[in-house]
């Protein structure tokens, strides 16, 4: 095995940041499995028990995406300021509370309050704040504990779809609810609030040179919009993928237990990308990752266009999407600072991410209007072949614009 694989992230200050790239991991996974994954889990039980139609329980899941979206970039504001242990800490108390809350609704009304309170916890435990931490506490070896990090997250879907099977098999809908609260309660909220830094390195660092401070959400940059351009085009076409990728591999002909097996193979080729992104990735830009990983999606969202019921195309296809989807969750964490610089690095961070998380929550519905339009998913799939080489032309365009802002900056 390459050195460069065994050997660990440091933090600022020299020391190993396994325990803090740990920490976050485990975390990382309960939340996203407690918060995101496990809704699909839920749906079945709680439409059965309660009568309600799927689309308003689907809805309040909506919502709270939405809600998510929407506060990024106060969270991001919030970190820069004062770190990353509280705001995580009080998300994952908040998480706990709500979730417990959740599992006792028998109200729509209040069944939407509680997941828009959940999308507030999103937004203060998933990816982007975690990743501030990491830029705040990992100085030039970021990267790679944000490679770490998502290597080890990755697992949260792989882990929680058969926990929460088993727990809503064993003790119901709302018994699950309960244990997930407790997960949150029990794991997240003492990792968050003892294993995170209270200040870190960014605290203590130089004042930054003038030209830094400046630095935030770039809002007058050419460069600044055409990455959230790229961001929101990259995660439309992921978004819309997760949800109809089989229904959309049943048009071809497939049996849902054929469909399945090939939608399993995104989630290892996803891992597959983040592992060359950790062996090799020092060897190149994170712009070149980037080019790469985001012309790999449109190449294999055209080979499912021209698969027909070829089983090994639409394999060829869905491998290239997953690595593709696996590197650009790095990309997204990292090529803001690369761009911008890590001064105020959560703020812009959390900027970018509102149009993604927005996309996220629409994208999978916008999709199922374009299907009925058209009655197939042909033209949804060119549609997703256009959106994702416009973030490609995006991109190029993001990195030569920020040159030509970073030259006319240069005193």
């Amino acid at each position: 095995m390459p050195s460069r694989f065994r050997s660990a992230p440091r933090l600022a200050d020299g020391k190993a940041g396994w325990p803090l790239v740990g920490a976050l991991g485990a975390t990382q996974i309960v939340s996203w499995g407690s918060l995101y994954y496990a809704f699909p889990l839920l749906l079945a039980p709680i439409e059965h028990e309660l009568g309600w139609h799927r689309s308003s329980i689907v809805g309040a899941f909506s919502v709270s995406l939405l809600v998510a979206g929407v506060a990024a970039l106060p969270a991001g504001i919030l970190i820069d300021r004062y770190g990353g242990r509280a705001l995580m800490a009080w998300g994952s108390l908040a998480a706990a509370g709500l979730l417990a809350l959740l599992s006792r609704t028998g109200s729509l009304g209040m069944f939407y309050l509680v997941w828009a309170g959940l999308g507030l916890c999103m937004a203060a435990t998933l990816y982007e704040p975690a990743f501030a931490v990491i830029y705040r506490s990992f100085g030039a070896d970021a990267r790679k504990a944000i490679t770490a990090l998502t290597l080890i997250a990755g697992f949260a879907s792989t882990v929680f779809w058969p926990v929460s099977a088993w727990l809503v098999s064993t003790l119901g809908w709302r018994g699950a609810l309960t244990t997930l609260a407790a997960l949150n309660l029990f794991v997240c909220w003492p990792l968050h609030r003892f294993a995170l830094p209270a200040v870190t390195q960014a605290r203590h660092s130089a004042p930054p040179a003038p030209s830094a401070k400046r630095r935030g959400v770039p809002w007058n940059a050419a460069g600044f919009w055409f990455l959230a351009v790229v961001f929101a085009a990259n995660m439309l076409a992921f978004a819309v993928l997760s949800v109809h990728l089989i229904p959309l591999l049943g048009e071809r002909g497939l049996t849902t237990a054929q469909a399945a097996g090939l939608a399993a193979l995104v989630g290892p080729m996803q891992v597959a990308g983040r592992v060359v992104e950790y062996v090799f990735g020092r060897r190149f830009s994170v712009t070149t990752a980037g080019m790469v990983a985001l012309v790999l999606l449109p190449a294999g969202l055209l080979l499912l266009m021209a698969a027909g019921n070829s089983f090994l195309v639409l394999a060829a296809g869905l491998a290239l999407y997953g690595a593709s989807n696996g590197v650009m969750t790095i990309v997204r964490a990292v090529v803001p600072a690369d761009l911008f610089g890590r001064e105020r690095y959560a703020t812009l961070n959390g900027a970018l991410s509102v149009p993604v998380i927005l996309v996220r929550a629409v994208g999978p519905v916008a999709a199922t209007f374009l299907w009925s339009a058209t009655g197939g998913y042909a033209g949804t799939l060119l549609g997703l072949v256009v959106v994702s080489a416009l973030a490609v032309v995006a991109f190029a365009l993001a990195v030569h614009s920020r040159a030509s802002e970073t030259k006319a900056e240069a005193p």
